[in-house]
């Protein structure tokens, strides 16, 4: 839908990019004999623990999709072309299309290796149109990487994201601010950000199957039933979201680590050494980047393959291994559910180059030990030196 940039004066434009079904496409476009074929990125199809971690739309159309067993989605379609991950080659493409990015706004915050925000706020002028300039983003992505990626611009984040989800794979979706209310009443409520499937399963107890049942609900009602969620309900039902695209994220989103256990664990005293042993992993890492981070995340995937995702954020930039610890302990502890776990993860997010200074001397005294331990591991081999709650 051709819009001019006139009606958008006003309001910010926000340019979301997804590319479409990035790791498969990498293959297909390396490989011509994979093309029109269903390929599931993963791993091979004797993987006993694999899991899909991107397909073609051709595999999806036997219902295969990301997080889903290997095992699972050779039944679905056993004549896919099932393929291990090589990430260094989807790193490697994945910075090419971040540099496009850059090229296109100074503002461009990463989502993911294959998508990001970009605010476009002033840059319309450049464009005939809000198409033409999602058109020439397209157009630039498959120039130089052969790749085809779907596109939403709107005002705000929510929406923007919303849109380019509508019209995959390839597609370009524009919203000004006169269409939300259209593009939104019809929505599913799922489609929402932060909707689960928890939330959509009480949502639906109150008879509220869509965007438009939901608006009818009035603040009062939604947080007394959902607390703090409630107002961000509220809020997205209506298209508002005052996010802005954050600048400066070039580098890594967040530092990770995460362990798909050969066995699936229950036991507290099992779990809880796992967190800290992945926790050792991520200070390490942190402290060699000379970072320091704000938030904890912590992921855990049941062994039916659910998985849920919790986060803190501290007030202190922190690159301690007890802290990153006992706060990926505290989310567990605190909001994840007893059961059999076949994968945790934990991150570190909010990055900076800076610690903000604290007022307690057991964070100088913690900060020493921490040193001192890298200094002996660097000198002797990373794991020679370990805390308690490691041995």
């Amino acid at each position: 839908m051709p819009t001019s940039q006139q009606e958008n004066v006003g309001a910010r434009t926000i340019m979301h990019v997804d590319m479409d079904a990035f790791f498969a496409a990498i293959e297909q476009r390396d490989n011509p004999k994979l093309r029109g074929r269903p390929v599931i990125v993963g791993g091979r199809k004797e993987s006993a623990r694999g899991v899909v971690a991107t397909c073609s739309y051709e595999a999806r159309r036997y219902g295969i999709h990301s997080a889903m067993p290997i095992a699972q989605a050779v039944r679905l379609c056993p004549h896919g072309e099932f393929i291990p991950t090589r990430m260094e080659l989807y790193q490697a493409v994945s910075r090419e299309v971040h540099m496009i990015f850059r090229s296109f706004s100074p503002v461009v915050e990463p989502v993911s290796v294959d998508e990001a925000f970009l605010d476009m706020s002033g840059c319309e002028h450049f464009y005939g149109s809000l198409e033409a300039m999602g058109m020439a983003i397209k157009k630039a992505i498959s120039d130089q990487t052969h790749l085809t990626a779907s596109v939403g611009i709107a005002p705000n984040k929510f929406l923007a994201k919303l849109a380019s989800d509508q019209r995959k794979p390839d597609g370009l979706l524009i919203l000004t601010r006169q269409e939300v209310d259209e593009f939104l009443l019809s929505l599913n409520i799922r489609q929402l950000w932060g909707v689960g499937e928890k939330t959509e399963t009480k949502l639906h107890s109150y008879g509220i199957r869509t965007v438009a049942d939901l608006r009818s609900k009035g603040i009062d009602w939604l947080s007394a039933r959902f607390g703090q969620h409630g107002l961000h309900l509220y809020q997205l039902c209506r298209g508002v979201d005052h996010r802005a695209v954050e600048a400066g994220k070039d580098d890594a989103q967040s530092i990770g680590h995460e362990n798909t256990f050969s066995q699936d664990i229950s036991a507290l005293p099992d779990i809880r050494k796992a967190l800290a042993e992945l926790a050792a992993n991520v200070g390490w890492r942190m402290r060699r980047s000379a970072v320091y981070g704000k938030t904890v995340t912590l992921k855990a995937r049941y062994k039916d393959f659910t998985t849920v995702t919790r986060a803190k954020t501290l007030p202190n930039g922190f690159n301690d291994d007890r802290t990153i610890f006992e706060t990926a302990w505290e989310l567990f502890q605190r909001e994840v559910d007893d059961g059999a776990f076949r994968l945790l993860g934990v991150y570190v997010s909010n990055l900076g180059q800076a610690q903000q200074l604290s007022l307690f001397a057991e964070t100088e005294t913690e900060d020493r030990l921490t040193e001192t331990l890298d200094k002996l591991n660097l000198k002797y081999g990373k794991a020679v030196v370990k805390r308690g709650i490691l041995t």
